[in-house]
Parts: C-alpha cells; structure tokens; sequence
C-alpha cells in the first residue's frame, strides 16, 4: 500500500501563525467527523464484537496488540474492563510493542519486529479459544501484521482496526475495521483523529460485549468493582434506588455481599 490516508497532508497549514482558539476551533472540526465515520462500518463493527462475545462466552479471551498510541489504547481498554464490569483479570489483555516499559515512553523500533506479537502472545500460552484485535492506525505495523499472519497461521482468529483503507493488516483480520477519518490536523500525527477513533471502537466493542455476558442489567455495572469511595456511593445509591431502601441498609446489603449484583440477588425484605 504505497498511499496511507494517515500520513497525507492536513487540510490546514501555517498551524504555528495560528492563534490558540483558531487552532481548537480547527482540531474541533476535525474531531467531529471521527464518528461520523465510525457510523460508516458499524456493521464490520458489529461483526467483531460478535465474535469477540463468542469466544467469551465460551470461556476463550481478548487479545489486543499494538505499537505506540494504539498499544497504549489497547492497553487502557483491557485495563478498564475488570473494575466496570467485574471480568477477572486475564480476560481482557493488552499487549504493546517493547513491554510495559512502552506505555511511558518509546521503544525504539519494537514495532517493527514482525515476530515480536507472537512471541509476546506465546507467553499467555494463547489457544485456538481466544481471538486477537491488532490496532493499527497506518494499518502496516509490522509487530501487529505479523502478529495476526501468526495468529491466522496457528487458527487462532482476527480482528483489526485501523484507519486506512486496503490495509496489509486487513489481509490477516478475519474481522477487519477500516475507519477513515482522513489526514491529521498535524500531519501524521495518529495519536488525533485516528487515535481517537480506534477508543470509540475499542469502547463500542467490549462493552457490547460486556452487556450481552450479563454483565450490565438495566443500564447499571451492577459488576462494577467496589474500588473507591466514589464507586462504593454510587453503588449504595444502585440499590437503595433498586430496592427503595434507605442508605443505610443498602451499605450494610454491599458491604455484606460484595456487589451490587449480589446485594439485590439477596435481599430479603
């Protein structure tokens, strides 16, 4: 793929003759077309996420790999996922190019390792049960593209989300996602449009997943993990309102049962 999307020219120029409020008027402009273009593939969403819940279900994991910004991305996601929804740990991973010590700052070259995922994987003892979504802005990441051809070559299934179209990473994704959201403000620079573009989808996939395990009911994370006092409040709240009870008694029900979920289950009035 000779032309990246990604990495052509911003529609805008002199960006350092600009005053600061011109420039957040501009990034805002751009911004606002990232979902407008999310709503384009919903349906190659849709299809993901399906089999993200599949695998689930049936008791296999997620996997996430990437470099740089969407590493990191994929790693905020995973992380997220056991103390809203009360996943154990180890369901949800997110792996990034050059080991943890890459979150806070740049691994040189790691994300041209084209054996580095599946090596990294290797270590999670990863099983046809599993599914793995490599995150890619440009879309040619050789850790992630090698990752996937690994994965596919070993009949473990795929997914992919980046931001150009006909991407090589598309070529190893049973279930690839292509939204394009056009040049950077700053030219190439992913970690804008296109990085926020891969967290909308990142969020839209696990917690349709998340909801269709059960793990929502209502509109609540009555799986929700009790670990803070903001959170312990807004769980007392859940079930005074779920069982028109004072405070009291709904902080005695969660303190004693650990969930809300729990809590409600077991209430004897």
């Amino acid at each position: 793929m000779s032309n990246k999307i990604t990495e052509s020219d911003s529609h805008y120029n002199a960006l350092e003759q600009m005053s600061t409020l011109d420039l957040l008027v501009n990034i805002n402009r751009e911004d606002k077309t990232v979902p407008d273009a999310i709503e384009k593939v919903l349906p190659q969403i849709g299809a993901l996420a399906d089999a993200v819940y599949a695998k689930l279900e049936s008791g296999g994991r997620l996997f996430y790999i990437g470099a740089g910004t969407s590493g990191r991305l994929g790693i905020v996601d995973a992380s997220e996922c056991p103390p809203t929804f009360g996943i154990d740990q180890g369901v949800v991973i997110g792996i990034i190019a050059g080991g943890d010590a890459a979150i806070r700052k740049a691994v040189e070259f790691a994300e041209d390792d084209i054996h580095g995922a599946w090596r990294d994987l290797s270590e999670y003892a990863i099983t046809v049960h599993d599914i793995v979504i490599g995150i890619a802005a440009s879309g040619s990441t050789p850790y992630v593209v090698g990752g996937l051809k690994a994965c596919r070559e070993n009949g473990i299934a795929t997914g992919s989300i980046s931001c150009n179209p006909n991407a090589p990473i598309a070529e190893v994704s049973d279930f690839p996602v292509a939204v394009i959201v056009g040049p950077e403000f700053v030219t190439g620079s992913t970690r804008m449009k296109a990085g926020t573009a891969q967290k909308l989808v990142l969020n839209m996939i696990t917690t349709s997943v998340m909801i269709k395990l059960g793990r929502v009911v209502g509109n609540k994370m009555v799986d929700m993990q009790l670990s803070n006092h903001k959170l312990i409040n807004r769980g007392t709240q859940m079930i005074m309102n779920a069982l028109n009870i004072d405070r009291i008694k709904a902080k005695s029900l969660l303190d004693q049962f650990g969930s809300v979920r729990n809590a409600i289950a077991n209430y004897k009035a």
